[in-house]
């Protein structure tokens, strides 16, 4: 019987040649469609590189939920578990962020942020916990269990933003504005970044320190690596250390989606993520499931979502065909793994 794993990828400068090869075919998209290519892809990269600003306040703010996403993706596949219901876990944390963050006016402003990570943090694990049921007692394909669950993530933001969640007036679809006290910091005066890029690199050491230092991060890498041995010769517990890996990995993504409320929306409204949970993936993938080059990968398709902002504000050439890039990036990292059996 085959296992499904995730495969394991070569080297790294293999992605960085698939990440090239993506903006090639993305130049070569344009150029067929009529665009300008030369001016297209200036204004890609002025949007994501063209000052300081446009690449903290644009770039590493959009790299921020991405960095967060790929590390949870990074925790489950390191597990041997795939978690393709990241943009789910994104809009649940984002519902129990926005919540909490209605209701903390009166607390201290660390308390309050605090209050609302962990929140979303809970909410994502618990988005996700119906999934590891299944995996653990009757051996369903979380593959298969997380990915349904996206679209019962969105919908359960439709309903929140026009439910118990929407803004007094009843007239939009969106909830009132979270408390001052809720909002993460911004990282400099007239900047867009705040300090939620700061709980990433964190999220990065921590995650490092645990695969590699610990002897959790031990049994996560080896059940990952190779269940039946882990099982037999180890002794592990391994439907029982998948089964956590995926319950961390819902509440980094739930994170994700209380970083962006707290950081950048302070509200919740339909269609939050551009589909940070898909495109994690291909961050995560790209970084070959570590941790330290998740943080690179991030910021480079946070460059390409900003860029690709720019690109059809400036040469109006609609930001999805930066979608090419991500496409690409994928497809070549899949056909480069093998599968584990």
């Amino acid at each position: 019987m085959t296992d499904l794993r995730l495969p394991r990828v070569r080297d790294f400068g293999q992605g960085v040649g698939a990440f090239a090869l993506g903006i090639v075919l993305l130049a070569l998209f344009l150029l067929l469609a009529g665009f300008d290519v030369g001016a297209s892809l200036d204004a890609l990269w002025r949007g994501a590189f063209g000052s300081w600003y446009e690449f903290t306040s644009a770039t590493l703010v959009r790299a921020t939920p991405l960095i967060i996403l790929g590390l949870a993706f990074t925790l489950a596949s390191k597990a041997g578990m795939l978690n393709i219901g990241m943009e789910g876990q994104f809009a649940a944390g984002a519902i129990g962020a926005t919540w909490i963050g209605l209701h903390v006016g009166s607390v201290p402003p660390v308390l309050a942020m605090l209050a609302t990570v962990i929140a979303a943090g809970l909410f994502g694990a618990a988005f996700i916990s119906f999934p590891v049921l299944l995996r653990a007692r009757f051996g369903v394909s979380e593959v298969i269990s997380t990915l349904l669950l996206n679209f019962v993530g969105v919908a359960a933001v439709s309903y929140a933003v026009t439910g118990p969640l929407q803004e007094p007036t009843r007239v939009y679809p969106q909830s009132r504005t979270i408390e001052l006290s809720a909002r993460l910091p911004h990282l400099g005066a007239g900047s867009r970044l705040h300090a939620g890029f700061i709980l990433a690199v964190v999220l990065v050491v921590l995650l490092l320190l645990l695969l590699n230092h610990t002897g959790y991060g031990f049994r996560i890498r080896a059940a990952g690596a190779g269940p039946r041995a882990a099982l037999i010769s180890g002794r592990m517990p391994v439907t029982a250390i998948g089964a956590m890996a995926l319950l961390w990995s819902g509440a980094l993504a739930g994170v994700g989606g209380g970083v962006e409320v707290s950081g950048v929306s302070y509200a919740l409204y339909q269609n939050l993520s551009p589909g940070y949970g898909f495109t994690a993936i291909a961050v995560a993938l790209l970084a070959r499931l570590r941790p330290e080059l998740v943080l690179v990968t991030g910021v480079m398709f946070g460059a390409l979502e900003a860029g690709a902002a720019a690109m059809q504000r400036d040469a109006a050439v609609p930001a999805v065909a930066a979608l090419v890039v991500e496409a690409v990036v994928i497809l070549v990292m899949l056909l480069s793994t093998r599968r584990v059996r």
